[in-house]
């Protein structure tokens, strides 16, 4: 997990990643103050080192010296070798109420400069779009720039949020639709995609895969990543009736092409408290891999730099390698020919798998017998407190919660039980379903039949059993891996570290 590491209140704000000589070159924004572009790389795209900040708000008096918002950096399609970031800005003068987009450009990815004069910044005109702080809400959208390069046809987009002039105003968010004519030279046409639902259509994203396109937005009033998709780029596009992406709590989602894959990145809002007052965190967790299923609806699977990441490998196959947590005398496990059996009739009952467990990866055929209940339980300690990942595999519905003893209970506050996440697939009352679970840190991510459904941060739990449990029902396991990662990092980082105990080598003899 990468995060921004402020005193108070430090977070990670959209992102951008690029993938150039075997290298990831994540941009990111930092909240709360959106005064700079930050700058990191990586080698896995999971363990991240800070290098020199790419951007800076402009000095004052410059459209863009009150904050940036989100960029987005591509290859120069005129100048081989060298780089632009289309980036948001905003004015004090203004208060901040009119977005426009501006451009720097680098032949390292690392040295950025500004361009500040001809037609840059962008301003969105009418007649298509809102383009003044008299109309809608009062404030001009025009954000989260998207430059596309079509190969096939040689069109240049520039994509953004923004929104459309007529219409309730709640609902008038749209993807803007910009061309580029010449060399730095932007004709505004109608909105691309107008789903005529959102108050905007936010960090919007437009690719090819398996001879479709697909447009991508994140909106705000579920807090969800959704796409569209179409047959050519300029539409009309059309959703599926299930086009949202991630589950709730992943948003400002962007693309990043690869040698030979198309990775989903976007940061989760994490909910603390601090203080005594919720706040909301974010971080970045690690990507995730772009896909299609066979009627041609996107889907994310599981990122394989994990495969790097595992230690240690121990196959399930016995009933004597499961502990029967709570003693159920309607429990039982027994090895068949077709898998390990594990039921309970009546009442719930938990099955602990060998060892204690802080990063793993887990995977299993499974096979669902009866009408009851079934799922996981992952870090559980012998008081059954621990994450639990319902299943409900006939309806297609998936739920991870912390449940377990409130350390400070009060009266009928003993115990907390939190929803973290939930989310749907397929459903069926066949099987089986292949399921898989990657727990990395605070990141825990659940699969079923080769696609992320959860994707979620929590540090409710850190180390404990793992395994499942069945009510009134019975499994069939086939096929049980346990794997154990390398412990994650954070930020791979020369700098020092200190603490409010010690301090820093050199500082101590300084001191003598």
């Amino acid at each position: 997990m990468y995060a921004s590491h402020g005193f108070l209140r430090s977070d990670i704000g959209d992102v951008d990643v690029v993938y150039h000589d075997g290298l990831f070159h994540l941009f990111h924004l930092v909240l709360p103050n959106h005064d700079f572009i930050a700058h990191a790389v990586s080698s896995d795209g999971m363990t991240w080192r800070r290098v020199k900040n790419a951007l800076f708000v402009g000095e004052p008096g410059e459209w863009d010296d009150d904050m940036l918002w989100t960029m987005h950096v591509t290859p120069d399609p005129d100048k081989a070798g060298e780089w632009r970031m289309f980036y948001t800005g905003l004015a004090r003068s203004e208060f901040g109420r009119v977005q426009r987009v501006g451009l720097a450009r680098s032949r390292d990815l690392y040295q950025w400069e500004r361009c500040n004069q001809g037609v840059y910044p962008l301003e969105i005109p009418a007649p298509h779009y809102e383009s003044s702080i008299d109309e809608g809400r009062h404030w001009v959208s025009f954000r989260d720039p998207f430059f596309y390069h079509d190969r096939h046809s040689g069109d240049r987009l520039l994509l953004s949020a923004a929104r459309v002039k007529d219409g309730p105003v709640i609902r008038r968010g749209c993807v803007g639709l910009a061309r580029e004519t010449a060399p730095d030279r932007f004709s505004f046409e109608a909105p691309l995609h107008r789903p005529g639902l959102y108050d905007d259509v936010e960090v919007p994203n437009l690719f090819r895969l398996h001879d479709r396109y697909y447009l991508m937005g994140s909106i705000r009033e579920d807090t969800k990543i959704h796409y569209w998709y179409a047959r050519s780029w300029d539409g009309p596009y059309e959703n599926f009736f299930d086009n949202v992406l991630l589950p709730s709590g992943n948003y400002a989602g962007r693309i990043c092409q690869t040698e030979d894959r198309l990775l989903l990145f976007n940061f989760f809002s994490k909910t603390e408290n601090v203080y005594g007052r919720e706040v909301v965190k974010k971080l970045l967790p690690p990507p995730k891999e772009l896909d299609t299923d066979k009627a041609g609806r996107l889907k994310v699977r599981s990122y394989r730099g994990f495969d790097n990441l595992v230690t240690g490998r121990e196959i399930v196959t016995a009933s004597y390698q499961c502990k029967i947590l709570y003693e159920n005398k309607y429990a039982t496990a027994v090895d068949r020919p077709d898998g390990l059996h594990l039921a309970c009739t009546s009442g719930y009952e938990a099955y602990l798998l060998p060892g204690q467990h802080q990063d793993f990866r887990l995977s299993s055929q499974l096979m669902l017998e009866g009408s009851g209940k079934t799922g996981l339980v992952l870090r559980m300690n012998e008081e059954g407190d621990g994450y639990y990942l319902s299943l409900d595999l006939v309806n297609g519905i998936a739920q991870m919660r912390a449940w377990g003893a409130n350390p400070t209970p009060e009266f009928e506050h003993a115990f907390r039980y939190e929803p973290l996440q939930e989310a749907h697939f397929r459903g069926s009352d066949q099987g089986p379903w292949q399921i898989e679970v990657v727990a990395h840190g605070m990141y825990i991510e659940f699969s079923i039949d080769g696609y992320v459904v959860l994707s979620l941060v929590d540090d409710s739990f850190h180390e404990g059993g793992i395994g499942f449990y069945v009510e009134s029902a019975a499994v069939c396991l086939k096929d049980l891996v346990i794997e154990t990662l390398r412990r994650p990092v954070s930020e791979d980082t020369a700098e020092r570290v200190y603490t409010t105990t010690y301090l820093a080598p050199e500082d101590e003899a300084d001191t003598r």
